[in-house]
């Protein structure tokens, strides 16, 4: 099946797995006969496979695979390769992220290096499983024999190939560059890859692996530490900063300084070089639109408006309030009319009458007239201690309900003197629950006038009303941040430029007086005998100790309730106000932002001392931590590492032929750097020579593709029955002879 923009679903394989790509189909993939072998060169950042004897290879890809599911069907795909951005509407990558066959610069994954396989067969145009191609692949220098064997038990039983050669990617690079007169027979090769690094000296025009060294640094460590480096210096851009963006300014900005020390000092003072070797990424950037503040006819039209739907609410309010007044008087009406009816009913009728009413006694009848009175006059706004009908026989209620309360004791038994006691109780608090209730109707009817009061006030003149209670607001706010300062601080002056203070200072006034007693106490007991509590006056020290006469700690609580009526009512009023942030300054009368919003200098990348910092690793791992020799270092260990007797013979002609290779080689200054770096450590008059490849990211496939193409190839490569036969210890030691190139 197909899919949008040429993107190509393909079930290719022995299975029925299904890969995403871009990459074009080859169609002639059987005008080739079975002799002529396949090259591939199965690099640790790209995949490249084409036919012996050509000069380019014909599928490159990234050597990574992901396997997510497809959002509308579920089906489980491949992607081989980079996946275009374009195409992640289609699949759900959230459970499968990139994965590489490679650790290090070695094969381990095979079952995603079989993924791959398939995907560059089928790229190649084979039609089926079975490959009837000798097939030459490279490897990585000394690659261990557990990954050689899996690679060839992998090739020979899965796609059947009639034989395999292993070749060295960067001995490959090294012969092709001689073959055309770039480097000599005898010399160095130093290729920065992807993940790994290697030196190996050739003499005689082929390799000597016993002086080869390799070290954990390449190109992926270059550009991961340059995408650290940025996602530090702007946080807010960390997600525009991926893997491959890093990669892309690597390889346009990123060079290698000639003398790091001194670039580093160029960038310190800000001279004008530096300012030229800095170069800047602009990124998208909207300006935010600007906020205009409303007009006078604007606050004018929205006054009016809050205006017209608080006169809605009010006159809602009040029909509301009139319903429940007309509720209330009809039950209050219902309810004397039941108790002239109970003063007619004869006194043994009065149980049947009551309980066909609802009440059980007299009294709770007339305690229900009392509530709904009282309920009537508070919807009403009268005054709750006024006397009005129905509250003239509340003591005779009284007297009823508390028989006891008004007979002397010594005219009562034990019983009816507990009895007496229990009635004081339970009158105390009903009479105290009333009181509390009456004062509760009384602040709200006060707090109704007030707000009555205020509301004629703003209507009077609405311009000094609101500058009052912005005055107001303020002043209560300071008052307020004032004193959670002296709990913090302890000082309310700015003298204390120490920040630390005692206790004394942070502690209000009732505090300090407890703590005076406290003192004294203790002082007086330390004079001699203690006879703390010895006389009555001793025990008055604990009323005056008592929190309850901390008037001081009820002031900040009234302070903060004032604070949020006066926020309440500003935010009902002044359309401009904005309540203030715990912490900010008072000095504007705007409240400013607590996240400093981004300009467009913000969105300006600027890459400076980056550009060398990031490469530097090659040279000096230990920038990222990794404690081994860098990149210059190497030509001389693998030089130390030579047998004595071919060292004396050759050292001369192997510095004067040093190759750099591999796609770090590419970065700018690379070539002076390291020749400058091999003549500090090589004894004085050595001729060196640092030569770069004519292409450090293909010479490695066209010499294996030039070395396949030779007539004398199958004969360095081995068949299934040579490996059945010969076992692993043979392929241990299995090399071949690259002077056939």
């Amino acid at each position: 099946m197909t899919g949008d923009d040429g993107d190509q679903i393909n079930a290719v394989g022995r299975g029925s797995m299904s890969f995403v790509s871009r990459i074009r189909r080859q169609t002639d993939y059987n005008t080739y006969p079975p002799s002529i072998p396949i090259v591939i060169d199965n690099g640790a950042s790209y995949f490249r496979i084409g036919w012996a004897g050509e000069t380019e290879p014909r599928v490159v890809f990234r050597n990574i695979v992901q396997r997510p599911r497809h959002k509308a069907t579920g089906e489980t795909v491949t992607i081989v390769g980079d996946l275009d951005p374009a195409l992640m509407k289609y699949f759900d990558c959230t459970r499968s992220g990139p994965r590489s066959p490679f650790d290090s610069n070695v094969v381990y994954q095979f079952e995603i290096m079989e993924y791959i396989l398939d995907f560059a067969f089928d790229r190649l145009g084979a039609n089926g499983s079975r490959i009837d191609h000798p097939i030459l692949i490279t490897e990585c220098a000394c690659n261990p024999v557990q990954s050689r064997s899996k690679m060839a038990e992998l090739l020979f039983d899965t796609y059947g190939v009639p034989a395999v050669a292993f070749g060295v990617d960067a001995a490959f690079s090294y012969k092709y560059n001689q073959l055309h007169g770039i480097c000599k027979e005898d010399g160095i090769v130093l290729c920065p890859g992807f993940t790994t690094t290697h030196a190996i000296p050739f003499v005689d025009g082929e390799p000597v692996y016993k002086g080869s060294c390799r070290t954990n640094i390449g190109g992926y460590h270059v550009t991961d530490y340059l995408k650290q480096l940025l996602s530090l210096k702007y946080p807010f851009h960390s997600s525009r900063f991926t893997w491959e963006k890093a990669e892309d300014l690597k390889l346009e900005h990123c060079y290698i300084a000639p003398d790091y020390a001194s670039e580093v000092r160029l960038f310190q003072e800000g001279t004008k070089e530096a300012e030229e070797k800095t170069r800047y990424w602009q990124l998208p950037w909207i300006p935010p639109p600007t906020e205009v503040p409303p007009s006078e006819e604007e606050i004018a039209r929205k006054a009016a408006i809050r205006e017209k739907q608080g006169q809605r609410l009010r006159e809602m309010a009040e029909a509301k309030k009139l319903s429940k007044i007309n509720e209330m008087e009809s039950e209050l009406s219902s309810l004397r009319f039941l108790v002239k009816q109970l003063d007619q009913v004869d006194e043994d009728d009065i149980p049947t009458f009551l309980s066909d009413t609802g009440y059980a006694s007299r009294q709770e009848l007339e305690s229900t007239i009392l509530k709904v009175t009282q309920s009537l006059r508070k919807a009403r706004g009268e005054p709750m201690n006024e006397p009005s009908e129905g509250e003239e026989n509340t003591d005779s209620l009284n007297n009823e309900k508390y028989p006891l309360m008004n007979i002397p004791d010594d005219m009562l038994t034990p019983e009816q003197l507990k009895d007496k006691k229990r009635q004081m109780f339970l009158k105390s608090t009903t009479e105290g629950r009333l009181r509390a209730r009456q004062k509760r109707n009384e602040e709200e009817l006060e707090k109704e006038r007030r707000n009555q009061l205020e509301e004629e006030r703003r209507r009077e003149n609405p311009d000094f009303y609101l500058e009052e209670m912005r005055a107001q607001y303020k002043e209560v706010l300071e008052r307020v941040e004032q004193k959670k300062r002296l709990k913090t601080n302890g000082s309310s002056n700015g003298n204390n430029k120490s920040g630390g203070v005692g206790r004394g200072e942070r502690l209000s006034a009732a505090q300090r007086e407890r703590m005076r007693l406290l003192t004294t106490a203790a002082f007086d007991r330390g004079k001699g005998e203690d006879t703390f509590g010895a006389r009555d006056e001793d025990w008055q020290l604990y009323k005056l100790m008592s929190k309850d006469n901390d008037d001081d700690d009820e002031q900040p609580d009234s302070d903060e309730a004032e604070l949020a009526r006066l926020t309440s009512r500003l935010q009902e009023i002044d359309p401009t106000f904005v309540q203030k942030v715990e912490g900010e300054s008072l000095t504007s009368g705007e409240v400013p932002p607590r996240v400093r919003q981004l300009t467009e200098e913000d969105y300006k990348i600027v890459i400076g001392i980056e550009r060398f910092r990031c490469p530097e690793i090659l040279f000096h791992p230990n920038l990222v931590g990794i404690e081994q020799v860098g990149l210059d270092e190497m030509a001389g260990a693998s030089i130390r590492r030579l047998p004595h007797e071919e060292t004396e013979l050759v050292e001369e002609r192997l510095t004067s032929s040093i190759l750099m290779t591999g796609g770090c080689s590419l970065l700018p200054g690379m070539k002076e750097r390291l020749e400058c770096g091999i003549r500090m450590i090589r004894p004085c008059g050595d001729p060196i020579v640092v030569v770069r490849a004519m292409d450090p990211v293909l010479d490695a496939w066209r010499g294996a593709s030039a070395f396949a193409a030779n007539l004398n190839f199958l004969s360095n490569a081995f068949t299934k029955m040579d490996y059945d036969e010969k076992g692993e210890d043979w392929l241990r030691k299995y090399q071949i002879r690259y002077n056939n190139l």
